[in-house]
């Protein structure tokens, strides 16, 4: 998949598919993002191939006290992906709205629902946590192998 921020200062690539894509519907996700919830493609950070320009990395606060940094284009400010604490520096949560291929990701859970403004409708079916989930009941063995392989490496 093909990504870039909105003055094309940065380009990359993401040469796997998404271990698991998010959509959030905490507040922070929803202030952060100025919208009803942030779609995140969850990777691991060396399938992120930059093509062109270099994002600045930018350390934010994150609702778990953590922090998070943000790769952002340094003159548009687009934000491109981030790294939770949680997770570490390698994986990474790309902003799938950055993608050209945007149109053909769906999001393989709904998380923090709890919040999630009454406006916004739920596909019939999708898998909806109120909070978070436990990644070894939700995702594919593939996915869990993959983790289990960048965190180890």
């Amino acid at each position: 998949m093909h990504g870039r921020c909105t003055c094309g200062e940065v380009e990359f690539e993401v040469t796997a598919s998404p271990m698991i894509v998010h959509c959030c519907h905490c507040t922070w996700c929803q202030r952060e993002t100025g919208s009803a919830f942030a779609l995140n493609a969850y990777v691991e950070t060396s399938e992120i191939n930059v093509t062109k320009g270099a994002p600045d990395m930018v350390m934010t606060p994150s609702n778990s006290g953590h922090g998070q940094t943000i790769a952002r284009c340094p003159s548009c400010k687009v934000a491109l992906w981030s790294h939770y604490a949680g997770s570490g520096e390698a994986f990474a949560f790309v902003r799938c709205g950055t993608f050209e291929e945007r149109a053909e990701i769906v999001p393989d859970v709904h998380i923090f629902t709890s919040t999630k403004l009454p406006w916004v409708l739920l596909p019939e079916g999708a898998q909806v946590f109120e909070g978070f989930y436990k990644p070894k009941e939700v995702w594919s063995e593939d996915s869990l192998a993959r983790f289990k392989a960048a965190k180890g490496a």
